[in-house]
């Protein structure tokens, strides 16, 4: 379905007279049940659901990120422009966080997070 402004819209139509209902000779007027919403696919990032899963903040997420996709320490710290001392410190609350312990740990679990419609 098409709506006016040209949104794409899905409808389901779920019958009501079936099954165990219709055993137990009720009287109803309805017969179906029309669903209707905005066709949109609507899914997070998985970064941004491993950022609300472990409540981290946006720096956290980007030194994890950095974390995975660049490397180690040295090699983070030199791709956000900050001192190692501040990945170490992220890499801390992010172990607690997440209730890792090693930075194979931490890539371990933003891979558990991948989106499977994404290639």
């Amino acid at each position: 379905m098409t709506a006016r402004n040209g949104e794409p819209y899905v409808a389901h139509l779920l019958p009501l007279t079936s099954g165990a209902r219709r055993g137990a000779g009720a009287p109803y007027s309805a017969v179906a049940a029309l669903f209707v919403r905005r066709a949109a696919l609507n899914i997070p990032s998985p970064p941004e659901v491993i950022a609300r899963t472990y409540n981290l903040t946006p720096t956290e997420l980007r030194v994890l990120m950095a974390t995975v996709e660049v490397g180690g320490v040295p090699e983070v710290a030199e791709a956000l422009g900050v001192a190692e001392t501040t990945v170490r410190f992220h890499l801390r609350r992010l172990f607690v966080k997440t209730g890792t312990h090693r930075q194979a740990d931490l890539v371990k679990l933003v891979a558990s997070f991948s989106n499977p419609l994404i290639r």
